[in-house]
């Protein structure tokens, strides 16, 4: 097989300084005490965002509902990732503050190494605080939102994962969370500092839209919408009239994925070159 066979090209010591390296930042993710409120709160935050979303949002008979149930009950997301960001500057900026940092690069020289496992360290339990999310924001749709008047009488179906397009919005939705600890990660190692790093972060998810919204152009106000790392990523959330959208779904979480990569190799490269 392809991947066992390149697997084994990969020098042991290699294979065992990331396998050393995952272990030490698994280890300090699970021990911060920090952590697990944070993943907490992205959970807690994601749902009870959607939930309020649901709660002020009526579809009333005879009247046009141009609202996507699905799109709706994963509203909270966009608050949930500003809880992912502040967790993953966290986990890097964290150990420079203290000066931890030099032992954790003594311990393990390869840099990239290190910021390759403090990656899958984050990454992973986002995704799972991620799913969690998405799932109970869905769960609190199917229960809330034929109350509020999105019925099969009014054209709407009741929000299934068994349904093609909810399921792209629920995977999209948790894949979004984790390319956000992604670029947020990628900053982190670049900047250092916290609170830079963390206003750096949520400028670029926040900023965007508000700056979109303000554009009188809407040549360009499409434009912004299309490269904004959170307005194109969310358009994975979409199931209804996609063709208004400023970029389609996949292609919109693509857009952020070239965010995240490019905060990552620029976070790699000054990790590497710079001093601790």
């Amino acid at each position: 097989m392809f991947v066992p066979d390149l697997f084994e090209q990969v020098p042991s010591e290699v294979r065992a300084g990331l396998g050393d390296a995952l272990h030490a930042e698994w280890t300090k993710q699970r021990t911060l005490p920090g952590t697990i409120w944070l993943l907490a709160a992205t959970t807690l935050l994601s749902i009870a965002v959607g939930t309020a979303a649901i709660a002020a949002t009526t579809c009333r008979a005879g009247n046009s509902c141009p609202v996507d149930p699905t799109k709706l009950s994963l509203t909270g997301i966009q608050a949930g990732q500003a809880v992912v960001a502040i967790l993953t500057v966290l986990a890097v900026s964290g150990e420079y503050s203290t000066g931890m940092i030099r032992t954790t690069l003594a311990a393990v020289p390869g840099r990239v190494t290190v910021l390759a496992a403090k990656a899958i360290a984050v990454t992973a339990p986002v995704l799972v605080a991620g799913a969690t999310a998405v799932l109970g924001s869905l769960y609190a749709g199917r229960l809330l939102l034929p109350g509020h008047g999105f019925t099969p009488a009014h054209g709407f179906a009741a929000v299934s994962l068994a349904d093609g397009p909810v399921l792209r919005a629920a995977t999209g939705s948790v894949l979004y969370l984790a390319l956000i600890a992604l670029l947020a990660l990628g900053a982190a190692a670049a900047i250092r500092d916290t609170a830079v790093a963390i206003g750096l972060v949520l400028g670029l998810l926040y900023l965007f839209p508000v700056i979109a919204a303000a554009a009188a152009n809407p040549h360009w106000q499409r434009h912004l919408d299309q490269i904004g790392p959170m307005t194109a990523g969310l358009d994975i959330q979409a199931t209804t009239n996609l063709h208004t959208l400023a970029i389609s779904p996949w292609a919109g979480l693509g857009i952020l994925a070239a965010w995240a990569t490019t905060a990552l190799v620029t976070g790699g490269l000054l990790l590497h070159y710079r001093d601790a």
